[in-house]
């Protein structure tokens, strides 16, 4: 069984907001998921993206592979905050 860290689609037409979740690689987008560890609201002025750190290393321990999104949304969140703190 292989597993993904991707975001899951929720909201209204033209409305988005997606959850980021981890789940089997054969599941649909907004099938069956294993464990939800976030979310992204990507219509707030400052796109709101949160993810429970300890559950996301705990699953990449575990062999859990993030897709694409959820890769650079990881990096954009860094990267905003070590700009912040700098």
């Amino acid at each position: 069984m292989a597993v993904r860290i991707r975001l899951k689609r929720l909201g209204a037409k033209n409305r988005p907001q997606w959850r980021v979740v981890v789940s089997d690689s054969k599941m649909p987008r907004d099938g069956r998921f294993i464990e939800e560890i976030g979310f992204y609201n990507p219509l707030l002025s400052d796109e709101k993206f949160e993810v429970k750190k300890d559950r996301l290393d705990y699953c990449v321990k575990q062999g859990a592979q993030p897709s694409e999104a959820v890769k650079s949304l990881l990096k954009r969140t860094a990267r905003k905050a070590k700009n912040k703190s700098a």
